[in-house]
């Protein structure tokens, strides 16, 4: 046998180093007959960070745990969730597009997330899996991080894709006062806004009167018709997000001097022109990397029934940042 043949007996199969896909420092396992595992399904899953939260979250909480993502098309989801449950996986968060698929192939679903049509994490249980939408938990936590409550306040929503309805939803469960959603596609906006009212209505939060709504729908263009100043506002669309950085859903800075806070989902670049624009006219910003972090945290509580202490949780958002790189801003 040649110096360059390796038989099976050669290689250690416990010990196995992984490499971030973002190329960043490897982390070390060593894979049991006892590690758990979990995962994410989406298609496509390349780019996801969510391997380097929820390893590291492993690593520092001496958890057996080990996260890897799969490639699941559509068509194919609930087959591949019954197929996690028969090879005991603990359980998994679900990325675009499945986030609505996915809840036909669930046992049990939690109130908030079906209130909101759309579950990411899959929490396994007797029988099946229970879903769960930690997206709005991870974005009303990262808002409290930056000491800002919706309660009693005006939230504007910007976009009515799945961002937008986390964020709208989560408005209508932390009792802010009114909800705008703005939308290039007005009958997305009415949609979503349709969907928060009867939920609102269903749960005692408004009455029924069309003149007394808690969420109400705009076109993009007509965002000078809200009503009042001290927005909290979330730029909830693609918007502005690489390769397209240059690009901001309003570019009106009147608009940027009615905020009190704004918070932009993407998160790369670190720095958009959203926010720059709120930075202008000295309106407290934040980008959409601690939203990706708390709730992937939550995800991370729920599956292994413990809490993840503030310290871990900023420690686990360094890791983020340095996965990603060098902060990049738009010109």
């Amino acid at each position: 046998m040649s110096n360059d043949d390796t038989t099976k007996s050669d290689i250690n199969y416990s010990d196995i180093k992984a490499v971030n896909n973002t190329g960043g420092e490897a982390l070390q396992y060593r894979i049991s007959g006892n590690t758990r595992v979990c995962g994410l399904i989406g298609h496509p899953v390349g780019h996801t960070l969510s391997p380097d939260i929820h390893n590291f979250l492993a690593k520092q909480t001496g958890i057996d745990l080990v996260y890897v993502p799969f490639e699941v098309m559509p068509g194919t989801v609930k087959a591949a969730v019954e197929g996690a449950y028969d090879l005991n996986i603990l359980g998994l968060n679900v990325t675009v597009p499945h986030k609505i698929e996915v809840i036909d192939a669930l046992k049990d679903i939690d109130p908030e997330a079906k209130a909101i049509g759309a579950v990411n994490t899959l929490v396994r249980t007797e029988g099946g899996y229970k879903g769960y939408n930690t997206d709005h938990i991870g974005l009303k936590r990262a808002l409290s991080a930056e000491g800002v409550d919706l309660h009693n306040n005006k939230l504007v929503v910007l976009g009515a894709g799945g961002a937008a309805r986390s964020a709208a939803f989560l408005g209508a469960f932390s009792g802010a006062s009114d909800i705008y959603v703005l939308n290039r596609n007005y009958d997305r906006a009415v949609a979503l806004c349709r969907d928060v009212n009867d939920y609102a209505v269903c749960n005692g939060l408004e009455s029924e009167s069309e003149s007394d709504k808690l969420c109400k729908p705009l076109r993009l263009e007509d965002y000078s018709l809200i009503d009042g100043d001290e927005l909290i506002v979330i730029q909830a669309s693609s918007v502005g997000m690489v390769p397209n950085q240059d690009a901001v859903i309003i570019e009106d800075e009147e608009f940027y001097e009615r905020m009190q806070f704004g918070f932009d989902v993407v998160y790369k670049p670190g720095v958009t022109r959203f926010m720059q624009l709120a930075t202008k006219h000295g309106k407290k910003n934040v980008c959409g990397l601690t939203m990706l972090l708390y709730q992937g945290i939550a995800a991370y509580e729920l599956w292994n029934g413990i809490t993840v202490d503030t310290k871990t949780a900023n420690d686990c958002l360094c890791e983020l940042k340095k996965a990603l790189g060098p902060v990049e801003e738009t010109r």
